[in-house]
């Protein structure tokens, strides 16, 4: 039996940045993975090929329905789906290769197959072809991520009623497109197809999309959307879902919230309510694991699991699905593992949705301080006043910056608009060290960058922004 000083179950990014992690630190580690290429969902069917194809569909419809304000002029704009689809794929080889060199760079055992838990410390690997290997690890981690969640009435087939795994590979562009869910991955691979000629309807049943931000955010964006041909339906819940025989479309019945009665057609419909811990096989039953009631495993500060000697991370565990979370996660748990101070702070973990425009937000919202009883001071300023948003023709949407009402520190922040998920990063890095508003907005900013809008709505948080938007 092979011995490791620690055994990484998964290869996505909760996995294999811990497992580097580990390794760095002079653990002998190895990881184990289903999958030919690591990267797990975010890279190989998640985060990277769906921003590929943001862009490309981002390019395409800047060419049909902007250029002309920048005085250039295409005629018979087209595009090619096989070749958009070739370079999203390799944008994923890149990076896939990538980190096959760095398990070999910090010499990783890397094992492909499907690993078990069967006993503290003792790990069953089971090959593709059958065959079966034993290894012996002083510690587990658990890193197995999530799947797409799916509806209990709606039965999907993966060919007319889809996951985000087949959406991003469509071989045609669907005629039209229903998204039952209107979150980060329904927007965004909505906004994909909308842009590509899809007629998406969009069904949500929470009153408004992204309801993770406040509504002034969301009406914007959800305006934004509808301009690129987006319809929306809000509070409305789907009933069923029947595929029509041989002809590949589906009707979508739902209801909404004056139990009005709506049936749509579609060549496709994505389901794209959310996602779910994966855990199938992972840990012999017999063992015992502990779960919350949500279905997340259980663990204390350290990541540890009810089980001797092994760890739970990333997906699997409270918190956002998101992969930089698993990342910091990854390494904070390996650190522990190693006696030393690895550390996440929750508060300070940012969340994006890459439409255009774009979302971002950390912290608390304005929502969230209202349940949780915080007073709170607010400073928004308008991209529409902000010298380079309007060079790049890119005026919609605001900076928002939440402080605490009596100590002026820096509790939240959201941005709406080109780029947010560059600009996030500032006010992160100022909750991380515990700084102020007036911390963000005495900090100098070169002239003339969108960042300076971050400035300015932290300025305004006490009434001291410079610039004057426009009326």
């Amino acid at each position: 039996m092979t011995s490791f000083d620690l055994i990484v179950l998964g290869g996505g990014p909760a996995g294999y940045t811990g497992a580097i992690r580990a390794a760095q630190i002079g653990l002998n580690t190895a990881i184990i993975d289903k999958r030919e290429v690591l990267g797990g969902t975010c890279l190989n069917i998640g985060c990277i090929p769906s921003k590929a194809l943001l862009l490309s569909s981002d390019h395409f419809h800047f060419a049909r329905h902007q250029a002309a304000r920048h005085g250039l002029k295409f005629e018979n704009v087209s595009f090619d789906l096989t070749q958009m689809m070739k370079r999203k794929q390799e944008v994923v080889r890149q990076l896939t290769q990538g980190l096959e060199f760095l398990m070999k760079k910090n010499r990783i055992t890397r094992l492909f197959g499907t690993g078990e838990l069967v006993a503290p410390g003792k790990v069953v690997v089971t090959k593709k072809d059958g065959t079966q290997e034993e290894l012996q690890g002083r510690d587990v981690v658990l890193a197995t991520g999530s799947v797409p969640a799916e509806l209990p009435n709606v039965t999907i087939d993966r060919q007319t009623v889809v996951t985000s795994d087949e959406a991003l590979s469509f071989n045609q562009v669907p005629k039209e497109l229903v998204v039952i869910g209107a979150g980060a991955i329904g927007l965004e691979l909505g906004s994909v197809w909308a842009r590509l000629g899809s007629k998406v309807t969009m069904i949500e049943f929470l009153p408004r999309i992204a309801a993770s931000f406040d509504p002034d955010v969301t009406q914007v964006l959800q305006k934004a959307l509808e301009s690129e041909g987006v319809k929306f339906h809000l509070e409305t819940t789907v009933t069923a879902v029947a595929v029509g025989n041989g002809n590949g479309t589906a009707k979508v019945d739902a209801i909404d919230k004056g139990k009005h009665k709506l049936q749509l057609s579609a060549d496709k419909v994505l389901v794209a309510v959310g996602r779910i811990p994966y855990l199938h096989g992972a840990v012999a039953k017999d063992l015992g694991l502990k779960l919350t009631e949500r279905g997340r495993v259980a663990v204390d500060k350290h990541y540890r699991t009810n089980i001797p000697g092994l760890y739970a991370i990333g997906d699997i565990v409270d918190g956002p699905m998101l992969a930089h979370k698993g990342e910091d996660e990854g390494v904070a748990c390996v650190e522990r593992i190693a006696g030393k101070a690895g550390h996440v702070n929750y508060d300070a973990i940012p969340n994006v949705i890459y439409t255009n425009p774009e979302v971002a937000g950390v912290g608390l919202t304005e929502d969230l301080a209202k349940q949780k009883g915080i007073a709170v001071k607010v400073g928004k300023f308008p991209f529409i006043a902000n010298g380079r948003a309007l060079a790049n023709d890119q005026p919609p949407g605001f900076a928002k910056i939440l402080a605490d009402a009596k100590t002026d520190r820096l509790l939240g922040a959201q941005i709406i608009g080109f780029g947010a998920s560059e600009l996030i990063p500032e006010a992160v890095t100022i909750i991380e060290f515990g700084g102020s508003a007036e911390d963000l907005g005495r900090t100098v900013h070169a002239h003339p960058t969108m960042s300076e809008a971050v400035k300015e709505a932290a300025l305004a948080v006490n009434n001291q922004a410079f610039s004057i938007p426009p009326r």
